[in-house]
């Protein structure tokens, strides 16, 4: 590469690096605010950089808000993974990370969503990346046919945020005790959907 090429690669790597501190930025200030009411001008600051930078690379507040969004659904999958195929142990602990990180502040958007436009759309995108990784992770283990959209209705509720809250938060289990319960309930909507097929270990996790 010569040096033309350096200089433009690195101009490149800068500005993709501070598109991620300002998309960081948004993400921070919502966790820690509980709320998507943010001020462009906190943005840029801890962003280290200014309002007139933000909105250049955004546009405006909402095309921020939206590539935020994408930001950080294309964040909580890369660290979920996809765990192999039916391994249940792998896939309940990767729930648990996120939701142990973020749960709170996903249940209070949550019950926003009805109010604000930004969040519903935000809480909306949620969904459907958690339905899609459950697909991924499950699909193999989903009847062909007929039931295998209510099988996957209850793998989405097995594993689904407000399942972690009512055993983490309302009944204040341990966390190995919740996800050994998440477990047993996605083992059972498996064991259901294919009786003569795997039978999942009890010890998983």
């Amino acid at each position: 590469m010569n040096t033309r090429g350096y200089v433009m690669r690195a101009r490149a790597d800068a500005v993709e690096e501070t598109r991620r501190r300002i998309l960081t930025a948004v993400w921070q200030l919502g966790l820690e605010a509980a709320s998507m009411e943010i001020v462009l001008a906190d943005v840029a600051d801890r962003a280290n950089v200014t309002v007139r930078t933000v909105l250049r690379h955004f546009g405006s507040k909402e095309g921020l808000f939206a590539a935020t969004q994408d930001f950080v659904t294309a964040e909580l999958l890369q660290e979920r993974g996809v765990p192999a195929p039916g391994d249940i142990r792998a896939a309940v602990a990767a729930v648990f990370d996120e939701y142990e990180e973020v749960g709170d502040w996903v249940i209070t958007m949550l019950g926003q969503e009805n109010a604000v436009p930004d969040v519903r759309h935000m809480t909306d995108r949620g969904r459907a990346m958690h339905r899609e990784w459950v697909t991924a992770v499950f699909g193999p283990r989903l009847p062909a046919e007929g039931s295998a959209d209510e099988v996957l209705d209850l793998l989405v509720v097995a594993t689904d945020v407000y399942t972690w809250k009512l055993l983490r938060r309302d009944r204040g289990l341990e966390r190995d005790t919740a996800e050994r319960r998440v477990a047993a309930l996605v083992r059972a909507v498996l064991a259901d959907a294919d009786p003569g097929g795997v039978t999942w270990p009890a010890s998983s996790p």
